[in-house]
Formats: structure tokens, sequence, C-alpha cells
């Protein structure tokens, strides 16, 4: 038999309010805080210096497999997953065929199996073939896997099916994440709808789009009792409905991209591709909303927002590009930069925004590093430097603005129900 001791390191913990350097002993896939017998033999990592704390989760990704394994697979997506930290994400169903049955959610989680690496956790259809016309079936997805259920970046714009899923949904308790936008009013843009879409030649996206939306899927959520999850929100009005939602005890919750923290429209400026995101990036009061929102805990999660694409995808005219950004490699270094290092978070609340926020969400047993616990555990290096090479990536796509920025924090170690699973000096290594 054997252990695996994790000495010296800073242990932050915020489901049990834990901020100490504190040695974790892990055995027999559990989280043991007292030595194992002299028996046992004990493999030891040193993480003095660097923060322990509980396995990441996503909240939302986009794996591409079934359909479009070109951009993506289940076995690459949770490899990038593994490097970022992550040791479980939540998979969108907007695949082809779309998670709207329960085969297709079991075929997730057999894939998930073989690959052996994080776990990959299906988020079923709310209608079928992401068509919004008719509900899928729900409580067959319930049973296939699925922890909650989604039409990916398509918007559930008909107010009735809303309505009706959130009601349905209820039974199980599972939430509904929902890309907050009306459709009508995006048409075809591609940026945020203000000055420099105008200097730029292209069309916007206004934020009313997205706080109609917002709006109205907090009234339904109140109507029904259900629970509703905002995706990627990115305007200053969003963050205050939340609020005011959240003070009234109506179920919704939000989550937030990196990316959104960092850049502005105003980036749109060089027409790079890779910065092509829908939400589409604001303005800077709107990018300061969104961490005030952190802050005063309006917004529990952060999100990737994972969305690969193959190169030849993004190397087309800015109006033409897909949107999206391969997320899931960067989320620690930018979110030291936006957060940790103008203080607006602790590395206890950021650690939070990671772990007790989307567990919660799905109502899964982790996020936590409570004695006994299953062993998933994430171990950065909160001061190394180092430099973003997209080419590098685990992922098979390398649609990233941030690649050759350098950039400080990294992920040394991430492990999945006891087993090490990512050593970034090896990775290095084979680079």
């Amino acid at each position: 038999m054997s252990a695996l001791l994790i000495q010296g390191g800073r242990l932050i913990d915020p489901s049990q309010g834990i901020d100490q350097c504190r040695d974790v002993y892990i055995e027999n896939g559990r989280i043991r805080y007292e030595a194992p017998a002299p028996s046992v033999e004990i493999e030891t990592i040193d993480a003095r210096g660097l923060i322990v704390s509980p396995g990441w989760i996503d909240c939302h990704v986009s794996f591409r497999e079934p359909g479009n394994e070109e951009d993506e697979t289940i076995e690459t997506g949770a490899a990038a997953a593994l490097a970022g930290g992550f040791t479980a994400v939540c998979s969108l169903p907007d695949t082809f065929p779309v998670v709207d049955s329960r085969a297709s959610a079991e075929f997730v989680v057999r894939q998930s199996e073989r690959a052996g690496k994080c776990r990959v956790h299906p988020l079923g259809a709310v209608t079928k073939g992401h068509l919004g016309e008719e509900l899928a079936e729900i409580g067959h997805l319930v049973d296939g896997g699925a922890i909650g259920f989604s039409d990916g970046k398509r918007p559930i714009s008909n107010p009735e099916i809303m309505r009706r899923s959130l009601q349905y949904t209820s039974m199980w308790n599972r939430p509904i994440l929902n890309h907050a936008q009306v459709p009508e009013l995006v048409h075809d843009g591609v940026m945020h709808e203000g000055f420099h879409s105008t200097v730029l030649g292209l069309r916007g996206i206004p934020a009313s789009a997205e706080e109609i939306m917002v709006r109205r899927d907090i009234a339904l959520a109140e109507d029904t009792g259900g629970r509703v999850h905002l995706m990627s929100i990115s305007s200053m009005r969003s963050v205050e409905e939340i609020r005011q939602a959240k003070a009234r005890n109506i179920h919704v919750s939000a989550d937030v991209a990196p990316h959104h923290l960092l850049l502005t429209d105003e980036s749109l400026a060089s027409y790079d591709t890779n910065l092509k995101v829908n939400p589409p990036f604001r303005t800077e009061e709107h990018r300061k909303a969104l961490i005030d929102g952190l802050k005063d805990g309006t917004i529990a999660m952060i999100s990737s927002d994972h969305q690969p694409l193959a190169e030849e995808k993004k190397s087309l005219e800015f109006d033409h590009a897909p949107f999206g950004i391969s997320g899931l490699e960067t989320v620690l270094p930018l979110c030291c930069r936006a957060l940790i290092e103008p203080k607006h978070l602790s590395w206890s609340d950021l650690i939070s925004k990671l772990t007790v926020g989307p567990a919660n969400l799905f109502e899964m047993n982790s996020g936590t590093l409570a004695n006994g616990a299953v062993a998933d555990v994430t171990i950065i290096d909160p001061n190394e430097t180092w430099t973003i090479r997209a080419e590098d990536f685990l992922s098979k796509s390398r649609n990233n603005p941030f690649d050759g920025e350098t950039v400080q924090g990294r992920v040394k170690y991430t492990i999945v129900e006891g087993e090490v699973r990512y050593r970034q000096e090896e990775v290095s290594r084979l680079a």
C-alpha cells in the first residue's frame, strides 16, 4: 500500500475557512490529516512556497466531441483541463449530434472514463436538437448522467419553453444554464455596439440584448422556483439585476470568464479574430462592474468559457470567423492579473469561485479538502513567471489572444481521486 504526502504547502480551502501551512495526506483516494500506518509507503510532493487547494471545477466548457473533433475531443479537452488546474468540468451539449438523449449523455461519461484524466460531466440539452421548439427528454438525460441543462451558446429564446423547462428540471433540482441574449437584438453582430464598433465598421451587439434576457430569466425563476444560471455575463446592468434577485432569494446565479475581466471593446482595433468572443468585450465600466460583482459575491463562479476552434476556422475575416477562446489553460494567470495583483480578491476568494461556487451550483460532493473527502487537489505556484505559448497547449486548438504574453501564476500538479494526473515539470520537458 502507498500514500501521498503534500508537504509544507499553504492549504487554502474556502469550504472550511482554512488558510494555513499544513501537511495533507492522501490515502486510498481520500484526504487525510493523520499520517498513515508505518507499513504504508509514502510518496512526497514538496509544496513549500506553493498553494494547495481543492480541485477546481469549470461549470461550462465545449469539447466538440462528437461532430467537430478537429477542434477538440473529450480526451484532449480533459488534458487541457488538467493543465489548467481543473479536476472536473461540465461539458456543454453543443455537439453534433446534440446531447439530447440518454445514450448521448452516457457517451460523454464513457469517453471521460476512457480518457482517464479529469472528470467530464455532461450537461444535457434543454430542447431537442437545440432547436428551441420541444423539450428534450429531461428525465432520461438525468439517468444518463446529466448534472444540468443548457442549449449551449443558443439562447433559450421562447419564454414558454424556458418556463416549462424550469418547472420540469426542478423535479430533479437541476439548474438550467442559459446564454443570456435576445437573438433578434444580436442579428449578425460581432462586437459590443458602441463608439469602437462604429469606428471599426463592425456590426454591434448592444448590452441590452443580454440585459433583457437576464431580466426575463430572473422573472421566470421567481415565478417557477426553478434554478437558472447565467453563463459568462458581460454587462454591468446584468450584475445589478442579479444582485437584486439574490437579495430576494431567487434561485439565480452567474459566472464570468477571465478574459472579460481584462479586455474591453477597444482591444478589437487589431481585428484579431482570437478576440472575437460571445458575449463580446464591452466597455471599461462594464469590465469594472464584473469585478465588483465578484468582490461582493453577486457572481459566485469563474468559468474558462472554453471554446476551442481549429486554426483554419479562425483564419477568416473578422465578420466571418466564429466566436471563442481556448481558455482552460490560462485561467490561473489571467485571474492573477485581473484579480490577485490589483488586490480585488484574496486567494481564498478566488479559489472559492473555482471550487465552492460551481460545486454548490451542481450540488457536487467536491470542492473541499475536508478529512475523508475525495482527493481532488490543485497545487499552484502563485509567483512563477512564465510565457503563454499556445503551440504548447494540450488542447487541440490554439485560439487564445494572450499567446506570447508573460504572466504570473502556474499550475504545478493536478490530482484526481488521489492520483497525480498532471505534473507541469513533466509536460514542460516534453514540450
